[in-house]
């Protein structure tokens, strides 16, 4: 670190998560949408219990470094802000339904563009164009003066609430969570049989720990230069796009690294596989739905601050009030928007 800009250094930590979680996305199936499709219409939750083994290991990790004093937790944008749970609602919904018509969230689309799927990478241009209208662009002012922004005056954290209610240390609470996650998920017999993705959800946890151990740290030797940050898909498409073209919007810097670590991952897991093949959408009507979702991710996830795994991952390791609301009204709006694509709206006889 001391022979590399502290920006670099944050790209670089930011690819090494990234590959990690695009080697999931390719290797272990690791998906939110393709979760919520399995357990619902398959009947199959194995890759929805794969979500306990991830947040209990993101989770466990965090709490044990903050309590240690390596990640400030005030410094996440996840407790930067006064939390408004209607962005959470409103904006998870959105980003959900948005989800169910593309096919696949912002980072999945990430894994499918490695893997050869030339739709995904129309579906990522698109949202990180909405992203950034709706971040800073015609639609902020509109997000702004409908959902204000304010400075947190304490931090959102489930734990430090209930810590304050229950005579309790925050980590013991954290941990408490943490375990039964943990259980939930490695309770599930399918997954238990398949330690493929075991290990696979405890590296994609181990990625979103080190991201928060890593930016803490160069946060603190670059005296506030460099941002504590975690890996999340919407306002980071953009950032990335706008750097490959321009050298700008913020330069090279953990997000882009990020990115473009998980397009990597996800190319090399294609390779591993054997399965990297290039496809393209051969009918209008599908590729407009998709455009029309990867727009409704944009706009919902940067109102949401966060996508699945921004808030579904990230934001639910700092235990953000945030996380879990954003998180169920994605899986809502995903469900809405299956029943809408497979059975309709009309009444079922």
């Amino acid at each position: 670190m001391d022979f590399l800009p502290h920006q670099t250094a944050a790209a670089l930590l930011g690819l090494f998560g990234g590959l990690i979680l695009g080697l999931a996305g390719r290797l272990a199936h690791f998906c939110t949408l393709g979760a919520l499709e399995s357990a619902v219409y398959g009947h199959d939750q194995t890759r929805l219990r794969m979500w306990g083994i991830v947040l209990g290991v993101s989770i466990a990790g965090v709490y044990l470094l903050a309590a240690s004093g390596r990640i400030d937790l005030s410094l996440t944008i996840y407790h930067q802000l006064k939390w408004n749970p209607l962005t959470s609602i409103i904006g998870g919904a959105i980003f959900g339904y948005g989800m169910a018509l593309a096919g696949n969230c912002g980072y999945s689309a990430l894994t499918r563009f490695g893997g050869g799927d030339l739709r995904a990478m129309v579906m990522i241009v698109v949202m990180a164009v909405f992203g950034f209208i709706t971040l800073n662009g015609p639609l902020s002012r509109l997000r702004l003066q409908l959902f204000p922004e304010e400075p947190a005056e304490e931090l959102n954290s489930i734990a430090h609430d209930l810590a304050a209610i229950l005579p309790l240390n925050p980590l013991l609470i954290a941990m408490a969570i943490a375990t039964g996650f943990f259980l939930w998920g490695i309770s599930h017999e399918g997954l238990r049989r398949d330690p493929a993705r075991i290990f696979w959800a405890m590296a994609v946890g181990g990625a979103i720990v080190s991201a928060f151990w890593g930016t803490s740290y160069l946060h603190y030797v670059s005296f506030g230069e460099t941002f504590v940050q975690g890996h999340t898909f919407v306002a980071p498409l953009g950032r990335t796009l706008v750097y490959l073209m321009t050298s700008s919007a913020g330069g090279l810097e953990f997000s882009v690294g990020s990115v473009i670590g998980v397009m990597a991952g996800a190319f090399i897991g294609s390779w591993i596989r054997q399965d990297f093949q290039w496809e393209a959408c051969e009918d209008p009507r599908e590729l407009g739905r998709q455009v029309t979702g990867a727009a409704l991710m944009g706009i919902g996830g940067i109102v949401a601050m966060g996508c699945t795994i921004g808030q579904g991952v990230s934001g639910f390791a700092t235990l953000a009030w945030s996380a879990p609301v954003t998180l169920i009204s994605i899986a809502a709006g995903a469900l809405l928007g299956l029943r809408h694509l497979i059975e309709g709206f009309e009444p079922q006889e």
